[in-house]
């Protein structure tokens, strides 16, 4: 029999598998991180040839607002990638749903995307300039391509993790086929669906900067590429640094879209 003199009642602990995203922990993080950055490169800790200090890189960062580069290197960028991933991801979620949905499209689509997805995108860019011009073409193309194959993986994977006990029991409901996939497929599987597009959005930024390398005039990726020929690594860090804060910002926007339309996970 079991020992109930000395046994202890073991504490509910589900709270613990619920975690939840701390507002002051990263701004901590990132001070420390830049604290420790700034005076090892006053102290020489850090070569200014290696790694240039924060406030050197802001000096360029102002540098760039005041001569007027800063709005055309910042909006041809976002130009680019808000084209190329909206239209890459509308492509994906349609192919996704049609290859979790249907017999015949997933017999296409899913070997199709398995052949092509591993192939790295860059390397895929100059086929692409090839094929549309040095232009603005190529460049939406490339992010367009390496944001489609992410979001068909994500989408019909979502579309098969949905719970399949739901879907019979909207079935014993007389549900409609469409009425099914309109309130139990799709909403079920919206969360893979939003962090398929985080992925998608940080390979949007990566092919980005790789194809505003070749050929362009403006452009984040192109400032980064100038100042790296001309060894100013102030500015290379000040462009890195947008393009992290390019990243957060669209993180924080599929955040913000996850609160919303995630509100029935709670």
């Amino acid at each position: 029999m079991p020992d109930t003199k000395h046994s202890k009642p073991v504490p509910y602990r589900g709270g613990g598998f619920n975690p939840r995203q701390s507002r002051w922990v990263a701004p901590v993080v990132f001070a420390c991180l830049l604290t420790f950055w700034e005076t090892g490169s006053r102290l020489e800790w850090i070569s200014p040839l290696i790694l240039p200090a924060p406030s050197s890189a802001f000096i360029a960062f102002m540098d760039l607002a005041e001569s007027g580069d800063l709005g055309k290197h910042i909006s041809a960028s976002l130009q680019r990638l808000i084209i190329g991933w909206f239209f890459g991801t509308l492509l994906g979620v349609t192919f996704g749903v049609a290859a979790g949905l249907f017999t015949l499209a997933r017999g296409g689509i899913v070997p199709f995307v398995a052949a092509i997805f591993p192939i790295p995108k860059i390397a895929l860019l100059p086929l692409f300039i090839i094929w549309f011009g040095i232009g603005e073409e190529s460049k939406i193309a490339t992010i367009l391509f390496g944001t489609f194959f992410p979001t068909v993986i994500a989408v019909y994977g979502g579309v098969d993790n949905v719970d399949r006990g739901l879907i019979r029991m909207g079935q014993s409901f007389n549900l409609s086929w469409w009425s099914i996939v309109r309130k139990i497929i799709l909403p079920g599987a919206l969360p893979a669906m939003l962090s398929g597009f985080r992925i998608s959005a940080s390979i949007a930024i990566i092919l980005l900067v790789a194809a505003e390398m070749i050929g362009a005039e403006y452009g984040i990726g192109a400032y980064i590429l100038l100042a790296g020929n001309l060894m100013a690594m102030d500015q290379l860090v000040a462009g890195v640094t947008m393009l992290s804060i390019m990243g957060l910002t669209v993180s924080w926007l599929i955040g913000r879209a996850e609160k919303y339309l995630l509100k029935w996970r709670v």
